[in-house]
């Protein structure tokens, strides 16, 4: 995730950094290139058909809605996950608290809270489908690794744990009530990381963005001559933009600039309970290049 602060107008145009430019930079140098090869042969060698830009105008307000409409559904599904994951660091807070209260014997109390930080970190990794188990390890000393589902076998541990070490009744509701709001967080979290937009949108979305890109020159010979090439990748640089935003968006809990920062919120959680477990609460994780992993 990119944490800038507005930027000048010199960084504004020229920054890479964030932006989707880099993905789509070979897409609008090839449909440059093919407006320069039209407008050149349709000069030299042969009159090309020259429609009228009218018809044009209306497919791109009408694709430029559809754009719209697809980065809107992958910006819910973007700020649903920080929503649920904000949710998660709540209820990791107030587990920590919980246990001190519920949970007299320190070590069963650590036991819960390791199991609580090695489930958040096997969590992360699931989202993004990283093997690699050896924070979630560091935590608990346990390996989950073999299990069929790593975080929900951290997650019943803890549940377990809990449940042995509560003196009463009214302390296992209460954490069990814990638990299972964070279980919910994490069922909603791998509702959307399996559960994609829609593949005809993505696949409508790309032909006509295509089309739009690869037909427009025609409609701008008579007016823009050899502009056209400069219009149709301000043009392309839009759509496909939008396009290539929309895919970041609607996957949050990916490594991109514009995923969710889990690290970070992992990190968090860990300074959180830090002084419930009686260690030395880690360094919060600082943007590297304004980008927060």
């Amino acid at each position: 995730m990119i944490l800038r602060e507005k930027t000048g107008l010199f960084e504004l145009l020229f920054a890479t950094q964030g932006s989707v430019l880099p993905h789509i930079l070979p897409r609008i140098i090839g449909v440059s290139l093919l407006a320069v090869l039209i407008v050149w042969v349709d000069r030299n060698l042969v009159s090309l058909p020259h429609t009228n830009v009218a018809p044009f105008a209306v497919f791109g307000i009408a694709l430029s809605l559809f754009l719209g409409f697809r980065n809107n559904a992958a910006y819910d599904r973007w700020w649903e996950g920080r929503r649920l994951w904000g949710q998660l660091v709540a209820d990791m807070r107030s587990l920590g608290r919980e246990c001190v209260m519920f949970l007299p014997e320190d070590a069963a109390r650590n036991e819960v809270l390791r199991l609580a930080l090695s489930f958040l970190h096997l969590h992360r990794g699931n989202l993004r489908k990283i093997s690699d188990s050896s924070a979630a390890k560091d935590w608990s000393g346990v390996d989950f690794s073999d299990a069929p589902h790593p975080p929900c076998a951290a997650l019943s541990a803890l549940n377990a744990r809990a449940a042995n070490a509560a003196p009463d009744g009214f302390a296992r509701k209460a954490l069990s009530e814990r638990l299972s709001s964070i279980a919910l967080a994490q069922a909603g979290c791998e509702r959307i990381a399996a559960t994609p937009l829609p593949y005809v949108y993505s696949l409508l979305v790309f032909r006509t963005t295509y089309l739009y890109c690869l037909l427009i020159p025609f409609a701008l010979l008579d007016d823009a001559g050899w502009m056209t090439p400069l219009f149709v990748a301000i043009v392309a640089y839009v759509f496909f933009g939008l396009a290539e935003v929309t895919e970041e968006l609607a996957h949050p809990f990916g490594e991109t600039v514009n995923g969710l920062p889990l690290d970070a919120m992992c990190r968090t959680v860990e300074i959180s309970l830090a002084p419930h477990l009686g260690v030395d609460a880690p360094k919060p994780l600082a943007p590297k290049g304004y980008y927060q992993s």
